[in-house]
């Protein structure tokens, strides 16, 4: 009998208690569709913005691919949640139909003792069950049974109604779900037919280029001057920075050993092959004077064998740059907020036979909006790339230039943290606001969408 109660009891439990991990998962995915659809409609007005020039078709082709990966981003969250739609409705199914199975087992073992209390309802039959005891003991444990009985006759009726609460509940959370699904699948509707439209206006666009394609190829020209502009610029500057570590590379060993041949003359050590000093840089194998990378053991944070190279010399720009390594994937962006119009490496132009060639990403964002640096380092040059700034910033072997500046807050010499504003984005040549980020380490140009953090 106890075991009888306790069950439904526990179930009602139980079934009654929140699902706070299926709630907060629906709330991320609906926190995501929110973030991209904003992402979606300020890509629509900075297309719109473009569309007022009919030459800057490759800032439009830019603008729509991007589009096309962002909504298609918004269906696959969209896809996610009529699933976890799903899975709900199956699992309030599953409840609904458990619990009434458990309300008909109440209801028939109710019905039984109502049965049961009918036929024993005289006093004469109470009386009987009462006085039929063998001894006093007796007696007292058959009342205690017959109050025990009355009591759990309660008690399964208030279970019943309970259990009927719950059902009900069940139900109209069912009814939710299904309208919520119904609702949802209405916007994936909606979503894929907006998708088919951008489709075709890729397709127009596409074929705009193939039309315009010599004031396309003027583009891409100017583009390429400038990149090559920036990558003179950059390569002078850090060869610049090597060529000074170098010197104090060679000023410090030779310092070294004077401090070494002082000591062994004071030591009055006059044998021509003495030991040298153990802790003196002396004693180890100078590097090699070049900008040539060395192959070497070094244990950071238990880091071993890694490449380290001349601007890894000192303490300080070996833990910069184990620092910028471990955050490869996690850097922040140096602006907040804008798209990737132009990724890095070598890019085939839709619809023509051109292509581009980038060291870099190019941001697209609102004109004056602040450039922050990525990462602890130290500014190494600021200078001018048409018309526009440049800051180039070391981090240990590691370099981020930020160029396409309309102004300059930091200047040569500067120490900068992650976060520290350098400077304000300036207008392209189309007149849109671009930054042109770019990452640099051992004479190579990196993708910087792999050290940046998703968006």
């Amino acid at each position: 009998m106890i075991k009888k109660l306790f069950l439904p009891f526990l179930f009602f439990l139980f079934a009654a208690m929140p699902a706070p991990a299926q709630q907060q998962s629906r709330d991320e995915l609906q926190k995501e569709q929110r973030q991209l659809q904003k992402e979606i409609d300020d890509l629509n007005y900075a297309l719109q913005s473009t569309r007022k020039n009919k030459k800057q078709s490759l800032s439009q082709l830019a603008i729509i691919k991007h589009k096309l990966a962002v909504r298609e981003r918004l269906i696959n969250n969209i896809n996610r949640d009529i699933h976890r739609i799903d899975d709900d409705i199956y699992a309030k199914e599953l409840e609904r139909n458990h619990l009434k199975k458990e309300l008909d087992t109440l209801k028939q073992n109710y019905a039984q003792s109502i049965v049961f209390a009918y036929k024993n309802r005289s006093s004469y039959e109470y009386l009987n069950f009462l006085f039929s005891a063998t001894n006093f003991n007796d007696a007292i444990k058959r009342a205690t049974y017959l109050k025990s009985y009355r009591k759990y006759r309660e008690t399964e009726a208030q279970t019943i109604l309970k259990t009927q609460d719950l059902l009900k509940e069940t139900i109209g959370n069912l009814n939710n779900s299904k309208t919520e699904k119904s609702k949802v699948l209405v916007t994936q509707s909606s979503q894929l037919k907006v998708l088919e439209q951008d489709k075709k206006e890729k397709d127009q666009v596409v074929k705009q280029l193939k039309d315009q394609e010599k004031d396309l190829t003027a583009q891409i020209r100017k583009r390429e001057t400038q990149r090559q502009n920036l990558k003179r610029a950059l390569d002078a500057a850090i060869r610049r920075e090597m060529e000074e570590a170098q010197r104090k590379e060679k000023e410090r060993i030779s310092k070294q050993k004077l401090l070494d041949e002082q000591k062994r003359l004071q030591a009055g050590n006059n044998k021509t092959n003495a030991e040298p000093d153990k802790n003196s840089v002396a004693s180890v194998k100078p590097r090699p004077l070049n900008n040539e990378p060395i192959t070497g053991v070094v244990t950071v944070g238990g880091n071993s064998n890694r490449t380290y190279n001349l601007l890894e010399s000192t303490p300080d720009g070996l833990t910069k740059s184990i620092n910028f390594e471990n955050n490869r994937g996690r850097l922040p962006w140096p602006v907040s907020s804008g798209y990737t119009s132009h990724q890095f490496g070598i890019h085939k132009i839709e619809g023509t036979k051109l292509t581009e060639k980038n060291d870099g990403i190019y941001i697209a964002t609102e004109i004056g909006t602040n450039v922050k640096c990525v990462a602890d380092g130290e500014v190494i040059s600021v200078f001018d790339i048409n018309d526009a700034q440049t800051v180039l910033v070391q981090h240990g072997k590691y370099f981020t230039s930020y160029s396409n500046l309309s102004s300059v807050n930091v200047s040569k010499g500067q120490k900068v943290n992650a976060g520290t504003i350098l400077g304000k984005v300036a207008a392209n040549f189309d007149n849109n606001g671009e930054l042109i980020f770019e990452i640099v380490s051992d004479k190579k140009f990196l993708d910087p969408e792999r050290w940046l953090r998703p968006r």
